[in-house]
């Protein structure tokens, strides 16, 4: 009888290796996921340059560019492979533009670029690891050292109108006659160069839950807390507190809902987590448009709820038969 042939254990390591899960491979990539999430954007940016002008695409652009350098130099630095050609850092960068006026100055752009990820990614351990959501790091580090080069209504004031929630929070719910909403829909108004275009937000978000590259969950509680919250404080009285579509429309709202807090890195995994993280944020936001001094409480409400992120995790149903 032949003896059985035994391989030589040479490749012993290469036969025992198992790759990380998870093992169904479906062909998505990182570089596929950044591609459809800048798609996602143009609509909203197409709208923006329509409205503000040809410096709102070069004050993305100029954005986009110093986040790729940035990215570039901290992995040199860091002696990693460069991976720049996967496009996060291009749509980290697009994502902080357009938070900013369309005629923000260019030392701005280029200081809140290098800061989303410097701050943003890099002291966290790169792209993936960060607890917030990097373009809000540098918005809100921006927003606090420079907010005269960050005030909307400053930096657009050769616009005859007025950026809708700092009318509400200086003159009050009667200062709002002044908007149709089907404007405010459109990106008829004064807010960040893409964070305004609603219509081409909304587009470009629901591209990205149905092609499933982000979770519906978050993006609807997200919209639901604001809408439930603001009808809350409506209800109690229409003459102090604007309505819930005003809310939806108006500031970052469907930026953040669908851009901002579905933030693969710094949101929940689990069903359960991302419902409740939506609905925390968008609560957050009216909370913070009431009672706060920022009359767009969408990047802080965001950030806060990203501070939640782990222990909202940590709610898991319970598995079966157990008690």
């Amino acid at each position: 009888m032949t003896p059985p042939v035994i391989k030589s254990m040479s490749d012993i390591a290469v036969r025992l290796t198992v790759s990380p899960p998870p093992h169904w491979r479906s062909g998505r990539t990182i570089q596929k996921m950044m591609q459809a999430h800048l798609l996602a954007l143009v609509p909203a940016l197409a709208m923006g340059v329509a409205m503000f002008g040809v410096k709102a695409a070069s004050v993305a652009g100029l954005a986009g560019l110093v986040a790729v350098l940035t990215e570039a130099a901290c992995l040199k630095l860091q002696n990693r492979d460069l991976d720049v050609d996967n496009f996060t850092a291009l749509y980290a960068g697009i994502l902080f533009a357009f938070l900013l006026p369309a005629t923000a100055p260019w030392w701005l752009v280029v200081i809140g670029a290098a800061l989303t990820i410097t701050l943003g990614r890099t002291v966290f351990g790169g792209f993936g690891s960060n607890p917030i959501c990097a373009p809000l790091v540098a918005w809100a580090v921006c927003r606090l050292s420079w907010p005269a080069a960050m005030d909307i209504d400053l930096n657009l004031s050769h616009f005859l109108i007025n950026y809708p929630p700092d009318q509400l929070k200086h003159f009050g719910v009667e200062s709002l006659w002044q908007y149709d909403y089907l404007e405010l829909f459109l990106g008829k108004q004064l807010g960040g160069l893409g964070a305004s275009q609603v219509a081409g937000l909304l587009a470009g978000g629901i591209f990205l839950t149905v092609t499933g590259w982000i979770s519906g969950f978050i993006a609807m509680s997200f919209l639901a807390g604001v809408a439930v919250t603001a009808g809350i404080f409506w209800g109690i009285d229409p003459n102090l507190y604007a309505d819930p579509l005003f809310h939806l429309l108006t500031g970052s709202t469907v930026f953040g809902a669908f851009f901002l807090a579905t933030d693969a890195a710094s949101s929940p995994v689990g069903k359960i987590p991302q419902i409740l993280f939506g609905l925390i944020a968008g609560a957050m936001v009216i909370i913070i448009r009431v009672y706060g001094i920022y009359a767009d409480g969408v990047p802080f409400a965001i950030m806060i709820a990203n501070l939640l992120s782990p222990l909202l995790d940590r709610i898991r149903p319970k598995p079966f038969g157990g008690r």
